[in-house]
């Protein structure tokens, strides 16, 4: 298995700050719940289930009954379309390694998860199509076709984006769908922030539904706010495809925590009411954000982003974003993620923007933090 050429900078950084920093103003999922208020959602024979639950090896390529329920969140999809991992993480490694091999080529949209481009370019050859950060951070569907090669084989996006929020339009998606199939190639769709939109209509159709070749990913981890489950999956049409990934789990974690996977299937059938929840603290905190950047002109550039739990703020201060963010942490408490993590080896991402989260109960005594070290520095 080849070896990533660069450490994982976002991880490099959390594992730092991420439990050290008293006000985690960058965390990237929804807000969670306890094991207590998740049972609540679920039957009594759903209780009894977990309760009673033997704890020995599950299915490789997930429990029969999850994966039903995961498929049942598509339009088109049946369980055999759906393969289960431990997380997201595991299921780009496994994708990335099963489509590509070193004679292919690869386009990747930046900024993105680091993982995106890293995996792809300990195979084969990569390249970047940055999104369009004066258009809203708007999908290029040109610049997309001008960077094909006669071996592309993989596209891949992430929409909602981290870590912008941005969403491409319907039309765009749509010409980006078709440019693959005219070419046969492989759609990658990084889903994970999909049902946290800032209004219905910009919700995109998943990659798995829409393409014969397309790959949707997503987790229970983000939207749903329950990253301790360790649960995530690849939807896809060509179950050859996910029969390879399924043979190369085996030499990873091999199945997933049988635990996580019924209390994955309880939060899934109460998935109304926990996303709902989600997307109230992010409408709140959305108003917070606004109201606070206001008392601040001229040093921040902050747009309400078309989806997702987090936004990439622009930082105006004439000591820069990664002094700002620094000193920020180590005076003040308060965590913020600074562009240096998102750098690419594909082309420049913007220097002066800070990853801010906004999924989480508590955003007020951050920014109450935040506010008061910058009115004590005079920023």
């Amino acid at each position: 298995m080849p070896r990533p050429k660069r450490n994982f900078q976002l991880e490099v950084y959390f594992s730092k700050w991420e439990f050290a920093a008293r006000y985690h103003l960058t965390a990237s999922d929804a807000q969670s719940i306890s094991l207590r208020e998740l049972l609540a959602y679920a039957s009594p024979a759903d209780r009894e289930r977990f309760q009673e639950l033997h704890l020995g090896y599950t299915q490789t390529f997930g429990a029969p009954t999850l994966r039903a329920a995961i498929a049942a969140t598509y339009d088109s999809l049946a369980a055999e379309d759906i393969l289960c991992f431990a997380g997201a993480e595991e299921a780009i490694y496994v994708a990335m390694q099963v489509l590509l091999s070193p004679d292919d080529h690869c386009i990747v949209i930046t900024p993105n998860y680091q993982a995106a481009e890293t995996l792809p370019l300990s195979i084969c050859s990569v390249s970047g199509v940055p999104l369009d950060e004066e258009n809203g951070w708007a999908l290029d569907v040109d610049r997309i076709r001008a960077a094909l090669r006669p071996n592309t084989k993989l596209i891949s996006i992430n929409f909602p984006n981290n870590p912008t929020g941005a969403i491409a339009s319907h039309a765009a998606y749509a010409a980006l769908v078709e440019l693959c199939r005219s070419r046969g190639i492989w759609l990658f769709n990084d889903e994970v922030y999909r049902l946290i939109e800032r209004a219905p209509e910009l919700r995109l159709p998943q990659a798995a539904d829409t393409y014969e070749r397309g790959i949707s990913l997503n987790v229970m981890s983000k939207s749903y706010g329950l990253p301790g489950l360790r649960i995530g999956w690849l939807a896809a049409r060509d179950r050859d495809f996910l029969l390879q990934c399924e043979r190369y789990k085996h030499f990873l974690s091999i199945c997933n925590s049988g635990p996580s996977e019924v209390l994955a299937e309880i939060a899934l059938s109460a998935r109304e009411p926990i996303l709902a929840r989600n997307r109230g603290i992010v409408r709140q905190n959305v108003a917070l954000l606004g109201e606070f950047f206001a008392r601040f002109p001229g040093l921040f550039d902050w747009r309400e982003p078309d989806g997702s739990c987090v936004s990439f703020v622009r930082y105006r201060g004439t000591d820069g974003v990664e002094t700002f963010t620094r000193r920020l942490v180590e005076e003040s408490g308060v965590l913020l993620l600074p562009a240096s993590v998102y750098r690419s080896d594909l082309g420049p991402v913007p220097a002066d923007r800070f990853r801010i989260g906004f999924g989480r109960l508590g955003l007020s005594q951050g920014l109450e933090v935040m506010r008061d070290w910058l009115v004590r520095n005079a920023r």
